[in-house]
């Protein structure tokens, strides 16, 4: 595989998980979720339990794509530093498998609103305040993942600065994003009464698009075609 398909494979895996992962971490929630209504969550889940469903399984094709990218870039970028390609394949993989267990929290929420027995031997707020926990808990859980989400991207950006294979602005938002999500982790469990500004956010949302952008649709310049017209 030249240097240019994996480039775009490694595209493709990205935009798969941007897309998934905005259906599930963003798009539904915000049509779901009314954290200080949880009699209006739970009838929004029960109306439209297609969509909720739609949001897991959105996060676990996310998850599944997330698990096979490192290893695209990690071919890609291998050549200019193995070693920190190596903890940038780490940091992601090891996500893996706690985002997709963090989602049976979304599965039990659906066993609660469809079991019968639960719902006779229980009162409709007893079933919203066991609903909203597992939800909470849910969030606690992305909360615990953003870490590995953000210590992937310093390596990984820093080997897209090192190698040049694609513009080294984006090596330099990436290793921002990673500092903007371990800043969102850090208020979340020291300082959960701090807003953390919006705008924190926007490194790692801008890098993680634009490298999956380019990727995609312009590939990585080949350094061994430089050096021939070099010489």
């Amino acid at each position: 595989m030249s240097i240019n398909q994996n480039a775009r494979l490694a595209g493709l895996l990205y935009l798969i998980v941007v897309l998934t992962g905005i259906v599930s971490l963003a798009y539904v929630p915000s049509q779901l979720i009314v954290w200080d209504n949880p009699a209006l969550t739970v009838e929004n889940i029960k109306t439209a339990e297609f969509l909720f469903r739609v949001g897991i399984f959105s996060g676990v094709l996310c998850y599944i794509a997330f698990l096979a990218l490192p290893f695209a870039l990690f071919k890609l970028f291998e050549k200019t530093n193995r070693e920190v390609a190596l903890f940038m394949v780490i940091f992601a993989v090891i996500s893996v498998p706690i985002s997709i267990f963090n989602l049976i929290g979304k599965l039990d929420v659906l066993t609660v609103i469809n079991n019968t027995a639960l719902l006779e031997l229980y009162s409709p707020q007893q079933i919203s305040a066991q609903v909203m926990t597992m939800l909470r808990s849910y969030n606690n859980g992305i909360t615990i993942v953003q870490v590995f989400w953000g210590l992937w991207l310093f390596p990984f950006g820093y080997l897209v600065f090192k190698s040049g294979l694609i513009p080294r602005v984006f090596g330099i938002l990436l290793m921002f994003g990673c500092i903007s999500y371990l800043i969102r982790f850090t208020g979340a469990i020291l300082l959960p009464e701090l807003d953390i500004p919006s705008f924190v956010r926007l490194p790692a949302s801008i890098a993680e698009i634009g490298t999956c952008l380019w990727l995609l649709i312009m590939g990585a310049k080949d350094p061994s075609i430089d050096k021939l017209k070099s010489v």
